[in-house]
């Protein structure tokens, strides 16, 4: 996965549509890593932010940050990746972190509980300096 890269396009019907979803990678001086998601994380447009994060996973950085502060929405499949992502990172060392989260996400995260356990930070700057 190169330093910077946006993913976004997805397929449907065998052709190429925008996915709801755009998802943009870089890597800090640190070593850490941001993956920022812009859009509606659910069912129709997970596919990138998963491909995405998957991936930073297996490149394990030190630390591990998702900026949710574009995201207007985020249904079960969201938290679900949400809290997938952050058990695969545990299991490889990685420091996961939750950063600027929007209103829309958070009271999902607070409805079910999820906020007790995720590293939850106001900006993307805080969260790598945690």
């Amino acid at each position: 996965m190169p330093a910077d890269h946006e993913q976004g396009a997805g397929l449907t019907a065998g052709y190429p549509q925008e996915s709801p979803v755009t998802v943009r990678v870089h890597h800090t001086q640190e070593r850490g890593a941001v993956c920022r998601v812009a859009g509606d994380l659910d069912i129709e447009g997970l596919a990138p932010a998963e491909e995405s994060l998957t991936g930073l996973v297996r490149q394990a950085p030190p630390v591990l940050v998702v900026d949710l502060e574009e995201v207007g929405f985020c249904d079960s499949s969201g938290l679900n990746l949400l809290l997938k992502t952050r058990a695969a990172a545990l299991e490889a060392g990685v420091r996961f972190r939750l950063a600027a989260v929007a209103p829309t996400v958070m009271r999902v995260l607070e409805l079910t509980g999820a906020q007790t356990v995720f590293s939850i930070h106001d900006s993307v700057d805080a969260a790598l300096s945690a």
